[in-house]
């Protein structure tokens, strides 16, 4: 890197990138900043500050002879970069049109065994489904074979005829990778048992070593790929005729790939963007295929230090009119999704439709109501008498519900399935309607009359009406044909459970292939809970619904109902899940799905551990919903360095880390405001964890150096979205450990990337991340005695031509030093005493350590280190000692030891406790 800097500022104008840095101040100091609000779960909004010449109105938005009127505005895409050294790269963002391409050829007709090898920074863990590689195009339904990945696992995806009704699949989870990593799979189509097989790997390079993931996955029958005439595409893109979720292009970087023919065999493509200058539009790849880039991928060899939005355009200008500018302020995507957000309608009203059903009244009306709305276009709003409107509001899934009343009755049209604008479409093969109800223990009398629960009618199946009603231990099912003839009649046995609480209640019907004979079934289901129910066969066709009703009377007073769906197809699933509020899902698996329903774009790096689980989805905003998780998993949210949205960092992530970047005191590149404090500005000795709408834990740290008899009382109180009531107790006291450590603060250390020598730190400082571990070494005796480890909870960034500060915002890395039950990682034996003093010339020291712990005496696991009073030593050898004339002899492994013995530890020391480090 040389200075004067070269700092380029962009904006994206219909999706390509400009450079405007010509027209950015050159005096102007770019001012960015990142990182966690309040040392919390949840990052600010990463700003921008820098000043644009204006003169002529360039980037006044409403300026009609702008050469960007029109281009800019609100919210207009900004990034600011630096040069980058290494390795140059493929950079793609998402677009649908922006790709890297190479004709379809006979070389690329690969219908048998095929090798394909991918290395590029996608966001393995993104939550949107992402096309990587492949000869894939819905247009003609051209559908070969392509590599995409999806919310840490990697699918490889191939038809046999191009079309989605052959799309067959494989898929394999990825362990936690590096940001930039090789992915390989490989096709054996014909594995002579009579079937197929693929195998995964991953590498941290294309040139290997490669690592399986897992088992190999193999499927019965041998396999021909479709030979389709699609181009073979970096970054494709398939509606899926829009049929389900769309599979996107990535966003992210792409270094190279290699195409084989066979396992192993000859490359017939291999694009390398690591050489090439950036700007490269096409190129020829050393197996002599011609690529082309769109408008929107491009060939970059630079960092960025800021992705965001510009939120205004302030228009200046000096009172003689000599100088004109604009004091652009931009933000990351938190401001756009934190600003005027409404909270997202329940999770049963926002599932629901994603199952495209016919009719849907989610009767989640105020309550002046009279009519029942319906979300589905062209749907009728149901005819509701009778009910208490926004009775029943203990559904966590949804908004207040009705209550029946004596007199309630319901009348729901389902709108005809149309093939065509012109034409109704035949009687369907199979109908399902579906809903939730509590009936709140009142159950009927079994020596009494049934309640009638709901009518299905229907104008073209063989049964035109069905009659479902229940008692105590029983429930019929009647069906009738037009003259009132009885053509079903079957009792089924019920216990008490459908009765109380909320019931999910499922009715289906399906033509059978014979053409003669049509399947029905029903089914209760406890929400969240498990299933029980009869299937019936019977004679002629299932037709259709062509409206719902129920005549309920003073047997089903006080029930609350709603949610009412009708389906084109049966054993529909679309309430799992959605109907207990997603309750039991992981913090991450929450924040995936919501960027995948909400659109937008979330990353994650993965930690060891599963994400905590978590509480029901409540009414609030999408961004307060995200912060929730992560806030009850306790890692990092904010926002992504490369790309337009959100990144979590899982808690276990943060745990035992290797220093992303090594500070030493005497070299160059560290600043002045090295200023470490002890305060008590994030102690908390005394800590409740409240779980939402459920039990409460406390953690109190009593004693010790910041314990409530030393120190005074620090409490706090947290309200988390967990799963179930046993996880508070170990969550307050992973928050007293975090805020009982006992150690000195360095609220800032600062880093002039532009003094001489500290260029050697841009590399680590470019890769750095939230919640990085940073080590400061060499420094003096009257700041520390031993390295000092801190995390990385934000930056603020000065850049201009000639200064390039990161002055990063810390918190105690020590806490995050916990152990974990690996080989190569060591348990403390706990605070063993010694048995007196030592000079600083001493080479022996005798401990006793706490009743029941013991030091390894494992030569193998020496050299070990220990800290006496602050200070760190290293221990060579461990042995028993003898006490009372009684030798104990401990072999490898954990010793135990008894009251009043004492260990042997060879080394240097001092003072009076001893640790393991």
């Amino acid at each position: 890197m040389t200075f004067p800097l070269d700092i380029r500022t962009e904006l994206n104008l219909a999706g390509l990138w400009t450079d405007i840095s010509p027209d950015v101040y050159v005096r102007d100091q770019k001012q960015i900043t990142r990182g966690l609000r309040d040392l919390g779960s949840t990052a600010d909004p990463t700003s921008l500050s820098l000043t644009l010449n204006n003169k002529g109105g360039k980037y006044s938005p409403r300026n009609a002879m702008s050469p960007l009127f029109g281009l800019i505005g609100r919210n207009t895409p900004i990034r600011v970069s630096v040069p980058q050294a290494g390795d140059h790269f493929l950079q793609l963002d998402g677009g649908t049109s922006h790709f890297a391409s190479t004709p379809d050829t006979a070389a690329l007709d690969i219908t048998g065994d095929i090798d394909v090898r991918i290395e590029a920074e996608p966001g393995w863990f993104s939550g949107r489904i992402q096309l990587l590689m492949g000869k894939w195009t819905d247009e003609g339904d051209q559908r070969s074979w392509v590599v995409l990945t999806y919310n840490g696992s990697l699918y490889f995806r191939y038809t046999t005829d191009g079309t989605v009704n052959t799309d067959l699949f494989h898929t394999v989870a990825l362990p936690v990778m590096p940001e930039r990593a090789a992915v390989r799979m490989t096709l054996d189509a014909d594995n002579g048992a009579g079937g197929r097989t693929v195998t995964f790997y991953w590498a941290e390079s294309l040139d290997g070593p490669w690592t399986s993931l897992g088992a190999t996955t193999t499927s019965g029958g041998a396999v021909s790929v479709f030979n389709s005439t699609a181009p073979l595409t970096i970054g494709p893109y398939d509606f899926r005729d829009g049929i389900g979720t769309p599979r996107l292009p990535f966003i992210g970087r792409f270094y190279r790939a290699e195409v084989r023919n066979g396992i192993n065999g000859t490359v017939v493509a291999a694009p390398d963007f690591r050489g090439l200058a950036a700007g490269t539009t096409s190129f020829t790849d050393s197996a002599s295929r011609s690529w082309s880039l769109t408008a929107g991928a491009e060939v970059r060899d630079r960092a960025d230090r800021f992705m965001g939005e510009v939120s205004s355009w302030p228009l200046q200008w000096s009172p003689d009119d000599a100088d004109v500018w604009s004091t652009v302020q931009a933000s990351g995507v938190l401001r756009r999704m934190g600003q005027g957000a409404k909270p997202l309608d329940s999770t049963l009203r926002r599932r629901i439709p994603s199952g495209k059903p016919v009719a849907y009244w989610p009767m989640e009306e105020a309550q002046d109501t009279t009519r029942a709305y319906s979300p589905i276009a062209g749907v009728q709003p149901a005819t509701v008498s009778g009910v208490e409107w926004a009775a029943w509001d203990t559904l966590p899934s949804s908004a207040p519900l009705p209550s029946l009343t004596a007199s309630a009755s319901l009348t729901a049209w389902v709108a005809p399935v149309w093939s065509s604008w012109l034409t109704p479409a035949a009687a369907s093969n199979a109908w399902q309607v579906e809903f939730v109800y509590n009936a709140d223990n009142k159950i009927p009398p079994a020596s009494g009359s049934y309640a009638e629960i709901i009518r299905y009618f229907s104008t073209n199946g063989t049964v035109r009406q069905w009659i479902v009603k229940m008692k105590k231990g029983i429930c019929y099912v009647n069906g009738y044909d037009d003259e009132g003839v009885v053509l079903v009649d079957h009792a089924i046995a019920i216990g008490d459970d459908v009765f109380n609480g909320w019931t999910r209640l499922r009715f289906w019907a399906a033509n059978n292939a014979d053409g003669r004979t049509f399947n029905w079934r029903i089914d209760w289901q406890d929400v969240g809970g498990s299933a029980g129910g009869l299937t019936a066969t019977e004679t002629g066709k299932c037709g259709s619904v062509s409206r719902v009703a129920a005549r309920w009377g003073a047997l089903t007073e006080g029930w609350g109902f709603g949610h009412l769906a009708v389906f084109p197809d049966s054993g529909n699933t679309t309430f799992n899940g959605s109907d207990n509020a997603y309750s039991g899902e992981s913090a991450w698996t929450r924040m995936s799905r919501l960027a995948l329903e909400e659109g937008f774009n979330i990353t994650r790096q993965p930690g060891p551990l599963t994400p905590e689980s978590i509480g029901f989805q409540r009414m609030d905003t999408v961004l307060d919903l995200v912060e929730a998780a992560a806030d009850a998993d306790g890692g990092m949210l904010t926002e992504d360095p490369n790309r337009l949205g959100l990144r979590y960092r899982d808690r276990s992530s943060l745990y035992a880390q290797d220093p992303a970047l090594t500070l030493s005191y005497v070299k160059p590149g560290l600043g002045p405001d090295l200023d470490p404090v002890d305060d008590d500005a994030q102690i908390h000795n005394d800590v409740t964890v409240s779980r939402d709408a459920g039990a409460s834990a406390r953690a109190v740290q009593q004693d010790g150096p910041l314990g409530v008899d030393t120190i005074g009382r620090y409490d706090t109180a947290y309200t988390l979205s967990l799963a179930d009531d046993s996880r508070p107790e170990p969550i307050a006291f992973w928050r007293l450990h975090l805020g009982t450590f006992d150690g000195a603060r360095y609220p800032s250390v600062t880093v002039m990337l532009h003094k001489p020598g500290a260029e050697a730190f841009i590399p680590a400082i470019l890769a750095l991340r939230e919640g990085d571990k940073i080590r400061l070494t060499d420094l003096p005796q009257w700041v520390s005695n031993e390295d000092v480890d801190l995390i990385v909870n934000g930056w603020s960034e000065v850049l201009d031509l000639y200064r390039w500060e990161v002055t990063f915002t810390c918190s105690p890395g020590g806490p995050w030093d916990v152990a974990m039950l690996d080989p190569g990682l060591r348990a403390s034996g706990g605070d063993s005493v010694l048995t007196a003093a030592v000079s600083s010339s001493a080479t022996k020291l005798t401990v006793t350590p706490p009743l029941g712990v013991g030091w390894t005496t494992d030569p193998g696991e020496a050299p070990f280190a220990i800290r006496v009073a602050g200070e760190v030593m290293t221990v060579t050898k461990a042995l028993w000692a003898v006490d009372d004339g009684f030798d104990r002899t401990v072999t490898s492994g954990w010793g135990t030891a008894d009251s009043g013995e004492t260990w042997s530890l060879t080394g240097t020391a001092s003072d009076f406790s001893v640790q393991g480090v």
